[in-house]
């Protein structure tokens, strides 16, 4: 069941189910967000980069994901969270349960990221090799790039933090500070410890966990509006996570 948990004249703050596509494609017939918020909100008809398929939506999680979204009410918001995802300046924090024990409790995930030359329907990271681009920003004096193994190849950053060990799984707090597709599931993966419920980014021994669900949540969203005016919004994750 999709919540609302705020909203006001230029965005709305909902708490998306795991298991909801954002918005449809190709062949697709299910029930969608998007599909609710225009029948609730019937301005956003004609709001973002293209209205027709993804009407006010700025940023996205994967249908198998939980947890918050904002969606914007009019142009001018759109343009405007739009540009603080791209500038980096809206704070995102995911809880995701991992297969494994990280040897390093907190850390962070970078590289080129890009369709697989292998397979398009999956997302590969090349780990350690920075776009110049970044390498400058970072203030590196001999970037190393290379955009082998990848297709379209951009820039990702996730940082990382062990909340709780039990057994061989564990609770991550994840911050991504790019949004790629994807992107938190492959970096966990690239570090030995795909997500809890994966089947697409895993490992032959975990390909048949018994896991309900993808067990990655977005958990918190903040960020400072056009007016100047501060926000936070936090969902728990849903009951069939937390028994996980």
């Amino acid at each position: 069941m999709l919540k609302i948990i705020f909203q006001n004249q230029d965005f709305i703050i909902v708490e998306k189910p795991a298991g909801l596509a954002v918005h449809g494609g190709a062949g697709m017939s299910e029930p969608t967000l998007v599909g609710f918020l225009v029948e609730k909100f019937p301005e956003i008809k004609n709001v973002g980069d293209n209205p027709a398929v993804r009407p006010g939506i700025v940023h996205r999680l994967d249908k198998e994901t939980s947890g918050v979204m904002v969606v914007a009410r009019n142009q001018k918001t759109f343009e405007y969270l739009k540009k603080l995802f791209a500038d980096r300046k809206i704070e995102k924090k995911y809880l995701a349960v991992v297969h494994g024990k990280l040897k390093s409790k907190t850390g962070k995930i970078e590289g080129e990221m890009g369709r697989s030359k292998k397979d398009f329907r999956r997302q590969s990271l090349v780990r350690g090799k920075i776009h110049p681009v970044e390498s400058r920003k970072a203030g590196l004096a001999s970037p190393e790039f290379n955009r082998v193994n990848v297709r379209k190849a951009r820039y990702s950053l996730t940082f990382y933090k062990t909340l709780r060990e039990s057994g061989e799984k564990t609770l991550l707090e994840v911050s991504p500070k790019t949004g790629r597709m994807h992107q938190i599931r492959v970096h966990l993966q690239s570090i030995g410890h795909p997500v809890v419920g994966d089947k697409k980014y895993t490992f032959k021994q975990w390909k048949n966990d018994a896991a309900p669900r993808l067990m990655l949540h977005a958990v918190s969203l903040g960020f400072t509006s056009a007016h100047n005016e501060k926000y936070f919004f936090e969902c728990l994750p849903p009951p069939e996570f937390q028994k996980i």
